[in-house]
């Protein structure tokens, strides 16, 4: 009774292993599947969508190779993992020809809010499966807990209306022209922006974050 009165979410916090090689070791794995599932949601919605530059130029693929970037996907959320922050990043920009997809920036931004959707469904696939098999074992729990942690960073993290990630498509859909001209600009830049939002911005995002994932991390296992 004591147990069920603290919730879920604390009991589960506290069977997690503590081991640092280990929690990596997951954490990597974890990371490259889910940052595949988020890559080729965005391919196949922009296929769906009449636009095949994704396919063509071989990102519609499982080889973790072409969607990984060294620091945003795997280095930084290791690190943000291992330490117990609250951990986000970002995989290759998936290639799209505005042009050739429907709708035009309303199909630009369902192709950008397939990925971070993607990650907030496998999080809450890991809740189902935490929840309807609450198992003692502690690499069991630290595995789902993870790899529900992960998703909703990845999803919180790419859903910030910043060019080049993904929440930036659906913002530019219903922007007006003179924001949609700086956002414009402001994606010639790409990762430069993302590392000075990281490095730079870190002690500004990092709280955001960690606040939007606890949210929803109670939401999703109760």
């Amino acid at each position: 009774m004591c147990q069920k009165s603290r919730g879920r979410f604390a009991i589960l916090k506290e069977m997690l292993i503590d081991n640092k090689l280990e929690i990596g070791a997951l954490s990597l794995v974890i990371i490259i599947i889910s940052v595949i599932l988020h890559e080729l949601a965005h391919g196949y919605a922009a296929k769906r969508l009449g636009d095949d530059t994704a396919e063509a130029q071989g990102r519609l693929t499982f080889n973790p190779l072409a969607h990984v970037d060294p620091f945003m996907t795997v280095l930084l959320p290791l690190l943000l993992a291992i330490s117990g922050q609250p951990v986000f990043g970002a995989a290759k920009p998936v290639p799209i020809s505005r042009h050739k997809l429907k709708w035009d920036e309303f199909g630009m931004a369902i192709v950008g809010f397939a990925g971070p959707f993607t990650n907030l469904v496998l999080a809450a696939i890991g809740g189902a499966i935490l929840r309807g098999n609450f198992l003692t074992g502690s690499l069991w729990v630290t595995w789902w807990f993870y790899f529900i942690a992960i998703n909703i960073g990845f999803f919180v993290f790419n859903i910030l209306p910043i060019p080049p990630l993904d929440g930036s498509r659906v913002l530019y859909a219903f922007a007006p022209e003179f924001l949609q001209e700086f956002m414009d600009k402001l994606e010639r830049y790409g990762i430069f922006v993302i590392l000075i939002l990281v490095v730079l911005g870190y002690s500004f995002i990092s709280p955001i974050i960690y606040s939007l994932d606890q949210h929803i991390m109670r939401l999703i296992l109760g």
